[in-house]
């Protein structure tokens, strides 16, 4: 028993250094290159079936993509992911696995699959930091069998977008327990909303193999929820931060919920 513990915490540390190695932009740029070139195309069908995705979701057959990229941040058919439209809604941003939600406890996440953070970091010292200082944030796992197109989580206007440079490490169940708070380590695009009942920041965090995070073209600065917002080329994960007393989280919601773009999340009211 002792020893296969010791080969458990030697292989543990193993892929950590591994991780830290591959976590340069660098890498990312490499297999990013090859999932935008028309040789990748042939790997559509093998990707599908792996991650078991429904092509019959897409817009488009898998045939009239051009890359593996086209395909990964494909666009679905047209009302298959209905947004709730009550007036008070705040709904996800995409396709996704909750994996941190709560309070925002005196600038503090408390709890990220072992590890806390602060509203500092990972909004890279902005002023805008004491906004969320005692709001609520949700964590959202987009896997890469989720639709990988972010939308706006509530009508309202763009105040501010600041892209912050950083590293590329994995943001699932391995980075998030086991690397040092990749959230707010990693490469990430702020998008931060005036609504009429606060302020919303939607912050999407890149991960290893993600060879970018793009805006949606054009993106007008007022936006309806639902509206495309931006998207990632490969998977990652999404950071809602909620100003100080707007927002109250459904009920059934809990670490581990699978939620769908567009989906009620919680009701947004005045502080």
């Amino acid at each position: 028993m002792q020893k296969r513990k010791q080969v458990r915490r030697v292989s543990k540390r193993f892929f950590r250094l591994l991780t830290e190695l591959s976590s340069r932009k660098s890498v990312s740029r490499i297999t990013g290159a090859f999932a935008e070139s028309r040789f990748s195309r042939r790997l559509i069908p093998w990707f599908g079936r792996t991650y078991h995705i429904p092509f019959e979701d897409a817009e488009k057959e898998w045939t009239e993509y051009s890359s593996l990229n086209d395909f990964f941040t494909r666009r679905l058919k047209p009302g298959l992911r209905p947004v709730d439209t009550t007036p008070d809604s705040l709904i996800s941003p995409v396709d996704s696995k909750i994996t941190g939600m709560g309070p925002i406890a005196e600038g503090q996440l408390l709890n990220i699959k072992g590890q806390d953070y602060t509203v500092e970091e990972l909004l890279n010292g902005s002023p805008r930091t004491v906004n969320y200082r005692d709001g609520y944030f949700l964590v959202l796992y987009l896997s890469p069998t989720d639709y990988h197109r972010i939308h706006t989580p509530v009508a309202g206007r763009i105040l501010e977008k600041e892209r912050i440079s950083g590293r590329v490490y994995p943001v699932n169940e391995f980075g998030l327990r086991h690397m040092t708070r990749v959230l707010s380590r990693n490469e990430r695009l702020v998008t931060y909303l005036h609504t009429v009942y606060g302020e919303v920041a939607v912050v999407k965090v890149g991960a290893m193999n993600v060879s970018g995070i793009v805006y949606a073209d054009p993106l007008p600065e007022n936006v309806q929820a639902g509206d495309d917002l931006a998207y990632f080329k490969f998977g990652s994960t999404v950071v809602l931060l909620l100003e100080n007393g707007i927002f109250e989280p459904r009920p059934d919601l809990m670490n581990g919920t699978v939620v769908k773009m567009g989906e009620r999340l919680g009701s947004l009211h005045k502080a």
